[in-house]
C-alpha cells in the first residue's frame, strides 16, 4: 500500500509541473491601445440668420446735367464729391453648401445706414444754396464662395447692391427747397472670415465695396426747376457679424 501511495503522489506532481510548464509556454496577451479621439469637423451646411454692425463710408456725386433751370447757382457740368461715414447694422439671412472643404452660400441683407453730409455753395456769396445728401437703407443679395478649415470659413463674395439716397438743395436768395429721393442699383464684392464657436453660433468679420449707377434727381423749388445726375459713387463697409445656424449635424473625421 505505501509504495502505491508514492506512485500516486509521484504521478500528480509530473503532471502538475507539465502543467505549469505549458502555460509558461504561451504567448503574452497583445496591448491593444484604445482609438484615439477625433475632433469632430464644424458641419457648415444649412440655413442661418444673424445680424451684423460696424462702419460704413460713402463717396457721394452729383453733377448738374443742363436740364433744369438757374436753381442752386451751378452751370451745367459743375457739381460736387464728397465723402463721409457713418453707423450701420442690419440683419443677413443665408444658406451654405459644403463639399469637402470647399463651401458655396447665398445669402441676403438689410443694413440701415447714417451716412450723410451737407456743403454750402458760396459762388454768389454766403448766404447762397446749401446741398444735402443722405444714404440710409443698403441691401445686397450676393453668393459666397469659401474655404473651410476645421471651425474656420475664409470667404469671398459677390452680386447685386441697391441703396436708397436722397439728394436736395435749398437756395434762400431764388426759389427755396427742393428735394428727390431715389433707389440706386449696382453690384458689390467683399471678402469675410466666420468661425464656428458652437454647432450653431457663428461670429466672424467681413468688409464690403459696392458700386452705383447714377439716377436723375429733379430738386424742384417754387420758381424753377434744377436736376442732377447724381449716385453713390461708392460705400464700403466693415462689420463684425453672429449667425444662428439651424439644425447642422456633426461630421466625424477618420
Amino acid at each position: 500500500m505505501r509504495n502505491k501511495l508514492i506512485a500516486a503522489f509521484a504521478c500528480t506532481t509530473a503532471l502538475v509541473s507539465t502543467g505549469a510548464a505549458s502555460a509558461a509556454d504561451l504567448a503574452a496577451r497583445p496591448y491593444t491601445k484604445a482609438p484615439a479621439y477625433i475632433e469632430p469637423l464644424f458641419n457648415w451646411t444649412g440655413l442661418y440668420v444673424g445680424g451684423h454692425i460696424g462702419g460704413a463710408w460713402t463717396n457721394e456725386q452729383f453733377i448738374n446735367n443742363g436740364n433744369g433751370g438757374g436753381f442752386g447757382d451751378l452751370v451745367p457740368g459743375q457739381g460736387y464729391r464728397q465723402r463721409n461715414s457713418g453707423v450701420m447694422g442690419g440683419a443677413q439671412i443665408g444658406y451654405n453648401w459644403q463639399a469637402n472643404n470647399y463651401v458655396f452660400g447665398l445669402e441676403g441683407t438689410i443694413s440701415g445706414l447714417d451716412n450723410k453730409g451737407s456743403f454750402r455753395n458760396t459762388a454768389f456769396g454766403p448766404a447762397n444754396d446749401v446741398f444735402s445728401w443722405r444714404a440710409n437703407v443698403l441691401a445686397t443679395v450676393v453668393g459666397r464662395a469659401g474655404f473651410a478649415v476645421q471651425n474656420n470659413l475664409f470667404y469671398i463674395k459677390g452680386g447685386y447692391a441697391g441703396v436708397n439716397n436722397r439728394l436736395s438743395v435749398t437756395d434762400p436768395v431764388v426759389t427755396g427747397t427742393g428735394g428727390q429721393t431715389h433707389w440706386a442699383n449696382g453690384w458689390t464684392i467683399g471678402a469675410g472670415w466666420e468661425y464656428g464657436i458652437t454647432r450653431n453660433w457663428i461670429v466672424g468679420l467681413e468688409y464690403n465695396y459696392a458700386a452705383f449707377g447714377s439716377q436723375t434727381y429733379q430738386l424742384g423749388g417754387t420758381a424753377a426747376n434744377y436736376t442732377f445726375d447724381a449716385k453713390p459713387r461708392d460705400i464700403q463697409w466693415a462689420v463684425v457679424r453672429a449667425s444662428y445656424k439651424f439644425d447642422s449635424p456633426v461630421i466625424a473625421r477618420y
